[in-house]
């Protein structure tokens, strides 16, 4: 049997039909840019999240980019001011702070969530700390009350990047809501996502957003993706083309119908794992109730031994599965600051010592989870992984 890592083919074809028919619409409506299909994603996306605003661009890092940037303009930041985020995450998430000037201040995961430790968070903030971004890595929940009241206390605002988590939610601890949970995407300031194809909510090629419930952000952020422009030829930043076509917002607006239900099917896969995966070399990021986690990734560690050192064995497993008709992924083999692009950098003089971040990219291994896989693909997994040694 062959299991693929991801289907995009069989994912693309669950919702066939309709994702021809919106592509159709588009081609002969003869207007591909900034349209009617923009227009009722978005809202039926901000709808979706809990924001009042979405404003559809080119991928996730721009959607980050243009959160940044917007408050630089707006004043609220200004280039060396400094961003907390977690060191476990992809470079995405850090390209986005210093492509505005801004300073990443890199926080350590804890090595049973996979997310940024918010035990360490309170001793990395400074006098130049602007923001908290999280990330939803994997679609699990990074925020924590703790990060909320951390952000209230010092006067922060919490950017959430939720490129791997639509849908994820958050319970609410004040009692006096009358919404039990809100959506990640919703929790903080602004929250930026990206629909590249492999997403729990994916385009048929790149696309992202931003969602928040700031009129003055989601504006400067409109025009900042528009060229600078908010009003035909006349340009208040200078900004670039970063746009999320027509066709592109058919196809999402087809699948966010979809989502719920597609993420059930991811989280049947998830439990299948966790109950039955039983092998003493690997080990499973705390289980969490299905409503803060939506599998966007199954990520597992693989432990060394005196023997086999931590990242061959993780490695010897992943040739193990692919032999055996298994595809898997590595996320991410190499940490950020590990990166040659940021080798130079003043904040990453020496090279930080990240050590969990570190271990995680050596043992983290991603099994496959989709909407479209069978429990007894997800068999045939657990079965190969409980035989390995």
């Amino acid at each position: 049997m062959n299991i693929p890592f991801l289907s995009l083919h069989d994912v693309t074809a669950k919702y066939k039909e309709e994702i021809h028919e919106a592509v159709l619409r588009v081609v002969d409506s003869g207007w591909y840019l900034q349209g009617k299909e923009n227009e009722q994603f978005e809202k039926h996306y901000a709808e979706y999240i809990g924001t009042k605003h979405c404003i559809g661009c080119a991928n996730g890092l721009d959607a980050l980019i243009w959160i940044f940037r917007a408050y630089i303009e707006l004043g609220v930041m200004k280039p060396g001011d400094e961003v907390i985020v977690p060191a476990n995450t992809y470079i995405a998430t850090i390209l986005a702070i210093t492509e505005n000037g801004l300073v990443p201040v890199l926080v350590e995961p804890r090595k049973d969530t996979l997310q940024i430790d918010d035990s360490l968070i309170k001793e990395h903030i400074t006098e130049r700390t602007k923001a908290i971004c999280i990330v939803h890595l994997y679609g699990r929940l990074a925020c924590t009350q703790h990060i909320l009241d951390l952000c209230e206390k010092y006067g922060l605002k919490l950017i959430e990047d939720n490129a791997q988590a639509h849908g994820c939610s958050m319970p609410i601890a004040n009692s006096q809501s009358p919404i039990a949970s809100k959506r990640t995407g919703s929790l903080g300031s602004a929250a930026g996502h990206s629909f590249y194809p492999g997403k729990n909510l994916g385009a048929l090629g790149d696309g992202g957003a931003v969602t928040t419930d700031d009129d003055e952000l989601a504006a400067a952020v409109r025009a900042l993706a528009n060229y600078g422009s908010q009003k035909k030829y006349v340009f208040k930043y200078t900004g670039r083309n970063s746009r999320l076509d027509e066709i592109q917002a058919a196809v999402l607006d087809v699948k966010l119908r979809h989502l719920d239900e597609d993420l059930k099917a991811r989280q049947a896969i998830a439990d299948y794992y966790y109950d039955h995966i039983d092998n003493s070399l690997i080990e499973l990021p705390v289980r969490l109730p299905h409503e803060n986690n939506v599998y966007h990734l199954f990520p597992i560690l693989v432990k060394g031994d005196g023997q086999l050192a931590i990242g061959n064995r993780r490695d010897k497993l992943q040739k193990y599965l692919e032999d055996n008709g298994v595809g898997t992924v590595i996320h991410y083999p190499i940490a950020p600051h590990k990166q040659e692009c940021y080798a130079n950098e003043e904040w990453n003089t020496k090279q930080l010592s990240l050590p969990i971040t570190e271990q995680i990219a050596d043992e983290e291994l991603s099994l496959p989870i989709s909407p479209t896989m069978a429990i007894e693909e997800a068999e045939v997994v657990v079965r190969l992984i409980n035989k390995f040694i």
